[in-house]
């Protein structure tokens, strides 16, 4: 059975500060046996990575990074091989669109596995930050942590 104590999500911390997020989807991740296994196991990493589309107008993760399994043997998968998403055709014709005309970028926000087991990598449909934009998301998170800090110290 599934372990449901140790629920796997592994988020890309970086992304809410470099993009400003204008929509999400959840998408399916098609994977080999020892991937999912290794992600089970919360040894993922979804920093570097985007999505792009190729030829035929599906949608891959590139540069996400999936450690080998342990207990594998030499079948065990690459580590940084380009994995296919699932998302139904109106959803992908959107994102497409929508890359291809406004220079947006889609970037993953979170891997997790869902209540039947299932990887799911949840997308955002990103536009690049100005660094004035970094400066303000610095600024309000210093100021979020000053207010946190002054009501602790207020109870």
């Amino acid at each position: 059975m599934i372990n449901m104590q140790n629920p796997v999500n592994i988020k890309n911390k970086k992304a809410k500060f470099e993009y400003e997020i204008i929509e999400t989807f959840t998408a399916g991740i098609v994977l080999t046996g020892t991937e999912i296994k290794s992600i089970r196991e919360s040894k993922a990493s979804i920093a570097e990575s985007f999505c792009e589309f190729n030829e035929q107008g599906e949608l891959f993760v590139i540069n996400m990074t999936i450690e080998p399994y342990s207990f594998g043997t030499h079948y065990n998968h690459r580590p940084k091989a380009e994995r296919k998403l699932l998302l139904n055709k109106r959803e992908l014709k959107q994102l497409r669109n929508q890359v291809q005309a406004k220079g947006l970028t889609i970037i993953p926000l979170l891997l997790f596995i869902n209540e039947n087991g299932l990887a799911k990598l949840k997308i955002g449909l990103a536009r690049g930050k100005k660094l004035y934009d970094k400066r303000e998301s610095i600024k309000a998170r210093d100021t979020k942590r000053d207010l946190d800090r002054i009501k602790k110290n207020f109870k």
